[in-house]
């Protein structure tokens, strides 16, 4: 991947790796269907079956399994070509714009409260993770873990590894700048009711990451 704090990438695809693993992850639905409309999030409320939230349903999706509510939340702080018509303003939510979005709320250290680059930097890997399980139940530290979760600081290190290694440019850590705003943003709900599914092995870099700067 070319561009961004590769740090923040490998954390990214780490967070892919444990919620959403598989060949086509950008079009995933909670629960393993596949959805084919990427101009906008889906919507589609998937039935729990297991777990603490059987009989709920979730709209998580995408390659970081977000909920409808928080996208409509961060798509208009992150997303960088919003699509208006009249007085209706549309967010597409194909890979490249997943990807961006994602990067900039990471990124965004007054949104989180940490700066998560600077601790990942520091090695504090757990301390990210932790902090992140109220939105991604499955990091670890939150109410529902699945079969990769005990697995996710081996696989963030080699990923990370793997993203260091294709640093190109000394500044690529400023090429994806998050847009500035003044109102400070509300606390989000957790990013879906997770099952206890379990999900398909880690395959190292096949789930590389790729930030489409020119849509910036």
């Amino acid at each position: 991947m070319k561009g961004g704090d590769p740090y923040i990438r490998a954390l990214m695809r780490t967070i892919s790796a444990s919620e959403a693993s598989g060949k086509r992850p950008y079009s995933l639905l909670y629960g393993g269907q596949q959805f084919n409309d990427l101009s906008r999030h889906p919507q589609i409320c998937v039935t729990i079956v297991t777990g603490p939230n059987t009989g709920n349903c979730s709209t998580a999706a995408g390659r970081y399994q977000i909920i409808n509510t928080t996208w409509f939340q961060i798509a208009p702080r992150y997303h960088p070509k919003p699509t208006q018509f009249m007085f209706w303003v549309s967010y597409s939510f194909e890979a490249e714009y997943q990807d961006v979005v994602v990067y900039r709320w990471l990124s965004d250290s007054q949104f989180w409260g940490i700066n998560i680059s600077q601790l990942l930097h520091q090695g504090k890997l757990n301390d990210v993770l932790r902090r992140l399980s109220s939105t991604w139940t499955s990091l670890g530290y939150g109410i529902e873990t699945n079969s990769v979760s005990s697995s996710l600081p081996r696989i963030y290190k080699k990923i990370l590894q793997e993203e260091l290694a294709t640093i190109n440019q000394p500044s690529s850590q400023n090429l994806l700048p998050i847009p500035t705003q003044k109102s400070t943003p509300k606390p989000l709900e957790s990013s879906r009711e997770r099952n206890n599914s379990k999900l398909p092995p880690y395959r190292g870099s096949s789930g590389s990451l790729e930030l489409r700067l020119d849509s910036l």
